[in-house]
């Protein structure tokens, strides 16, 4: 129903929320309210309670960001371990991102008109090229992470004018039908069935298994487009391949004229010691997924970036069959995205997240040999570890005790048995040394409460 007196009153609130530069303590109380009642009436009352998993009181609203900490409405201050899940590698709002952002926000253009060239696109394009390894060189600008895999799966089927696509159990590539169908877990697949069809799925760091698949299909006459592999999981759990196997994988789709995908949405842009993860691995994917940290931290943008002989003629004759995302590779997204790689080369992210992640993961394996009847494994590299507990109510403990004392992490209640530690390369070690300090009382206390 229609009501225009309603809706001024929350355009004003709203608006009041961006521009006010205090609240009172009514208006706080206001605006938590506001936005649980929110959550729950216009959005989704499950997403609230999935963030409430780790609240310890009333529901914590944010305010700003800067660095490696977010803040409440009420002034507290949170480390970010979670890091957005590893949009947040060069820190949040970033001011050497930020101001080319802001700059051409106010002196050139937002969006781009879709008729004109539009020339950061083409500068980012280039630039893309320049860090990630071998002869990959077209790209394509999306949105999201999901979106730029549905363009990989897209190009390969396209390129290859084959259909069957292997991906890994377990592995996870956002939740669009086509993405969804490559997804590993049962728990996002179940409700959607049946999925895309002509899709299969081998056991990640398994690579004999991975032929057996790709043999198999092959024997009955079926032909595959594609290998998709993230070259370490990240929704999974931080779950490390072993040695050589993205090597193997990319001599087996050699071997069959496959297009091997890596998706490296949440590897990439630094987050694991390198540029892309398949760097430190020596391999070169026909495609490579891109999202996340991308984006500086400030704004949305993905994409894929593939080699050559994928960029069949049939693109060239009609430029608009892969996809044309109207705001896929807009121009202030674009301004993010080149100072933020501007960022990672000038300051060697790249090897800021080498350093700081052993300290960060030779700190967590302390923990681990201090409370072994708790943690069960710490892994991973760089900035992208990962505990796991004997349990997931023993994670979930771990995650709200740390939350309690203003450190956010990577734990639900939905699945907790493995913490991802994922904070911003920009972290100082002096915060690191809180982050640890605090996991330790919050372990102290969870052996407490379980008897261990």
């Amino acid at each position: 129903m229609i009501n225009i007196k309603k809706a001024n009153e929350v355009l004003d609130k709203a608006l009041h929320y961006i521009t006010a530069e205090k609240f009172s303590e009514d208006e706080k109380s206001a605006v938590v309210l506001d936005a649980v009642n929110n959550f729950n009436n216009h959005l989704n009352p499950g997403w609230l309670k999935y963030r409430k998993s780790v609240s310890t009181d009333e529901a914590a609203v944010e305010l700003t960001d800067y660095g490696s900490y977010c803040v409440d409405l009420y002034g507290n201050e949170f480390i970010d371990c979670l890091g957005g899940f590893g949009i947040f590698t060069f820190g949040h709002r970033n001011p050497e991102i930020t101001k080319y952002v802001e700059a051409q926000l106010k002196n050139r253009q937002a969006l781009h008109s879709q008729e004109l060239l539009d020339p950061l696109r083409g500068y980012l394009a280039q630039a893309v090229a320049s860090i990630t390894p071998g002869d990959l060189q077209y790209c394509f600008f999306t949105n999201g992470g999901a979106e730029a895999v549905e363009m990989a799966l897209k190009l390969a089927r396209l390129a290859t004018k084959k259909s069957w696509i292997i991906s890994t159990l377990n592995g996870f590539h956002g939740k669009t039908m086509g993405a969804l169908s490559v997804c590993g877990k049962d728990v996002y697949r179940k409700p959607y069935l049946p999925m895309l069809q002509h899709t299969a799925h081998a056991i990640f760091g398994d690579i004999d298994d991975l032929r057996k698949t790709v043999v198999k299909l092959k024997k009955t006459g079926e032909e595959i487009a594609a290998v998709i592999i993230e070259p370490i999981q990240g929704e999974a759990g931080i779950i490390m391949p072993p040695a050589g196997y993205l090597q193997a994988a990319r001599a087996l789709c050699d071997e069959y004229g496959i297009c091997l995908i890596f998706d490296e949405i949440q590897t990439g842009m630094a987050r694991t010691g390198t540029f892309f993860r398949c760097e430190a691995e020596g391999v070169t994917p026909d495609i490579l997924t891109f999202g996340k940290a991308f984006g500086g931290g400030v704004l949305p943008i993905t994409g894929i970036i593939a080699r050559p002989h994928l960029w069949v003629k049939e693109i060239e004759d009609n430029p608009w069959i892969l996809g044309s995302a109207t705001f896929g590779g807009n121009p202030v997204c674009c301004a993010a995205a080149l100072a933020a790689i501007n960022y990672m080369v000038k300051y060697d992210v790249p090897k800021m997240v080498r350093e700081k992640g052993f300290y960060l993961k030779n700190g967590l394996k302390k923990l681990w040999e201090k409370y072994s009847k708790i943690i069960v494994d710490v892994r991973g590299t760089g900035l992208m570890l990962g505990v796991e507990f004997i349990k997931s109510e023993v994670g979930y403990c771990v995650a709200k005790g740390l939350f309690g004392r203003k450190v956010m992490t990577a734990g639900t209640l939905n699945n907790a048995s493995t913490i991802r530690f994922e904070p911003p390369a920009t972290m100082s070690y002096e915060d690191f040394d809180k982050v640890l300090e605090r996991m330790d009382e919050a372990l102290s206390d969870t052996k407490k409460e379980f008897n261990l």
